[in-house]
């Protein structure tokens, strides 16, 4: 049976941000001295992923709403350590002026970027996953959506915490080899060992490895809490006690950690272009923003695609 070549689904978000932290501003800027790193590395890295994976379908999935309210109704402390002094998601000032261009190239090219009111980048990447026809890459350095990852539909997660040229492909075998969990039961270990990152507090005194075992044996945070009730369920005292003291938290923690899979999307073009769409604007941004050499090897890319 012939290869189906996957859709790459990418956390646009996750990318941009490595690739402003990559790639140093003084490399990367504009003629008139405005930085481009973010978007330069951005679409070299695009062009690695096409070039090495050989997708025939991406859409790049983008932060509307990147702390929802939902999710804050849930647990306030989520990304609360992250809201910048005006409001809003603190990012470097460097940064943001550099989305649009991104955008703008992309929308140049051809490739689609979606993202929804009230959701985050995840949580499109989430509805992506299940509603696109399989296989599907999923493309991300966020530890959340090893919880998409799904041998049975096709889904797997290129986890790029190292960056893409050292990305890791990971089945469900490899979330268990790396959590002790498998997949589909990501997010009720991560509720019980917590993010820092995303102001996810997790169960004081239970770690990883505890995480793990308590799953592996429970299943998931709704049977620990069952279990608690039961006085014959062997756990010893200091763990009941400490799992007894975070009842308030695990009853909510795994909602916020869950990536939503029912996100209303249009219909998308998802089909990646031989050639850009339109090549007179690609070649204005790419003049304008002196971006001529990644431009070129994502269109060089495209070209050899499939």
């Amino acid at each position: 049976m012939a290869h189906q070549p996957p859709i790459l689904l990418i956390d646009a978000p996750s990318l941009y941000f490595r690739a402003y932290f990559g790639v140093p501003e003084s490399a990367a800027r504009a003629t008139d001295g405005t930085p481009v790193n973010a978007v330069r590395g951005f679409l070299d890295m695009l062009a690695t992923l096409v070039r090495t994976r050989r997708p025939d379908r991406m859409v790049c999935a983008l932060d509307h709403d990147w702390r929802p309210d939902w999710r804050v109704a849930l647990l306030p402390s989520y990304k609360a350590h992250r809201v910048a002094q005006e409001g809003g998601e603190e990012v470097p000032d460097t940064l943001t002026p550099q989305v649009p261009v991104i955008l703008d190239v992309l929308a140049a090219i051809g490739i689609t970027a979606v993202g929804a009111a009230g959701y985050e980048a995840d949580d499109v990447l989430g509805t992506l996953s299940v509603t696109q026809p399989a296989p599907a890459e999923v493309v991300s350095g966020d530890r959340d959506l090893f919880q998409l990852v799904d041998d049975a539909r096709g889904v797997r997660l290129l986890y790029v915490g190292r960056g893409v040229a050292k990305l890791e492909d990971c089945d469900d075998a490899a979330v268990r080899a790396r959590y002790g969990v498998p997949a589909d039961r990501y997010a009720d270990f991560a509720a019980l060992r917590g993010d820092p990152s995303d102001g996810l507090p997790g169960v004081p005194g239970v770690g990883e490895k505890t995480a793990a075992r308590l799953v592996d044996r429970y299943g998931d945070v709704a049977g620990i809490l069952a279990a608690l009730d039961d006085p014959g369920s062997g756990f010893a005292p200091g763990l009941r006690a400490k799992l007894d003291a975070a009842r308030g938290y695990l009853a909510v923690a795994p909602k916020v950690v869950r990536v939503a899979l029912d996100v209303p999307l249009p219909e998308l073009p998802t089909a990646l272009p031989r050639a850009p769409v339109d090549p007179d604007l690609l070649l204005e941004l790419a003049q304008r923003w002196n971006l001529a050499g990644s431009c070129r090897r994502l269109v060089d890319a495209l070209a050899g695609h499939g």
